[in-house]
């Protein structure tokens, strides 16, 4: 095991839309005005937060979720990333207590702050709460085993926040200062959650309202010191990979950009040359390709341009039928069936799969799943298991049946499609390194093979 010293805060929240992204993300763009070293990270599977983290510090922001990772993998997810004269600020996830399937903290933000020893600030939103703050605050200072450490006031006016503090205080956790409500900083939603960082116009100026104001009433300098009293953490050494010469092109626009860091990172520590593609706007696939990976996103808002993208249709349905390894995930799915119906209008797409992916108003199959292989095929051996999870409107009417799939509350259902080339289906995966490395030497073979 290996030891280093890592200043490090996680932002947690009493609640879902209590204010936990706009808070990180005030106090990331306020403290990367005073930091060089900064580095921002999401509890939990979320790829929409991480984007607006990556706005901000123009890196990519890393997923620690300890459903997909190991304690000691999420430790050394940390150590290896926070430089040794940095900061890392991760961002909690739904309420601070809220693990798998609700019934438990396991894989919550005060799971992960507990395994990382790291200070945590609990995000509050008083609206419709007076003295009643003080038994919610103190409730979560004394629930379960924890390291908090302290609370920020989110939507409270400058006149109300003496009030509210004092209220707060009586919880015994130190109170580091307030957000106001700030409409001009305001970040839209939609089905899946917030509108996507790359689709916000003037998001940079609505970033800098949210850093002008934490400047004057968020203690930076307390926040700081907090972080700085984060234990040395002990972690493992990262062990070497198998690498090979490859070419993977990464579908990366709009419509697909659900994507974790850290699948990037194990494809690229395999040897793995990740070439950018966009099905919106390129007519042609890149040359010398290996593999592909069709990632998530939002296709269904991207729909009449997608199909008229006819040539890079054709092209790639062409690759693919001639064996090109392929990894394809929700909306990459989506993406290749015959259709995509919005309504009583279908869309045609690639149509590697027969069938149709149809639009619905309902959230389907949401959460974490653990996924048995029935097969043998390009991720896995029957009877192999990996951790995934699903978050989708569209209902498709060939999902596939190569894995078994099962929630933590015991519901299960079959899906996917796998090949020994291919993996095609609605979970999203996390790579771990036995997968990424089959991928990488399936690439590497097919170029072989072609």
């Amino acid at each position: 095991m290996m030891n280093k010293t890592m200043p490090r805060l996680l932002i947690g929240g009493t609640n879902s839309g209590c204010g936990k992204t706009t808070v990180s993300t005030a106090l990331m763009q306020a403290l990367k005005r005073r930091c060089k070293g900064l580095y921002a990270f999401k509890c939990g599977p979320d790829y929409i937060d991480p984007m607006f983290h990556t706005a901000v510090l123009g890196i990519p922001s890393r997923n620690l979720d300890l459903f997909f990772m190991g304690e000691d993998e999420c430790r050394a997810e940390l150590a290896h990333t926070i430089s040794t004269d940095g900061y890392g600020i991760i961002e909690g996830v739904m309420g601070f207590y809220d693990g798998i399937s609700g019934t438990t903290d396991t894989a919550s933000a005060a799971h992960l702050a507990r395994v990382t020893d790291t200070p945590a600030v609990l995000v509050a939103s008083p609206k419709g709460q007076s003295f009643s703050l003080a038994a919610t605050l103190k409730g979560f200072a004394e629930f379960a085993p924890n390291t908090l450490r302290g609370i920020i006031l989110n939507g409270v006016s400058q006149g109300m926040y003496p009030f509210y503090r004092s209220i707060a205080e009586k919880s015994g956790l130190s109170v580091y200062g307030y957000l106001p409500h700030i409409p001009e900083a305001e970040i839209p939603d939609r089905h899946l959650g917030l509108v996507t960082a790359g689709e916000i116009e003037g998001l940079q100026h609505k970033l800098n309202l949210l850093a002008d104001c934490a400047e004057k009433t968020l203690d930076l300098d307390g926040l700081l010191t907090l972080a700085q009293q984060a234990p040395m953490l002990e972690y493992p050494p990262v062990a070497p990979m198998h690498r090979e010469n490859v070419r993977i092109a990464v579908a990366y626009d709009k419509a697909f950009c659900f994507y974790y860091a850290h699948n990037f990172d194990m494809l690229r520590a395999c040897g793995a040359e990740l070439v950018m593609f966009s099905p919106l706007a390129d007519e042609n696939f890149p040359d010398n390709i290996n593999g592909l990976y069709l990632g998530g996103g939002y296709p269904e808002l991207y729909l009449e341009k997608l199909s008229q993208n006819e040539s890079l249709r054709t092209q790639l349905a062409l690759h693919i039928q001639n064996g090109l390894p392929m990894i394809a995930e929700c909306g990459g799915f989506m993406y290749l069936h015959q259709q995509i119906a919005d309504g009583q209008r279908q869309y045609p797409m690639v149509g590697v799969f027969p069938g149709t992916a149809q639009l619905s108003n309902k959230l389907q199959n949401f959460g974490y799943i653990t996924l048995t292989a029935q097969k043998d095929g390009l991720l896995c051996s029957s009877g192999s298991q990996l951790r995934a999870h699903e978050f989708h409107y569209s209902v498709s009417d060939n999902t596939g049946n190569a894995f078994y799939a099962e929630k933590p509350n015991g519901k299960s259902w079959r899906c996917a499609h796998m090949t020994d080339h291919f993996y095609a289906g609605y979970p999203h995966l996390y790579f771990g390194h036995a997968l990424a490395e089959r991928f990488v030497r399936k690439c590497a073979n097919y170029e072989v093979e072609k």
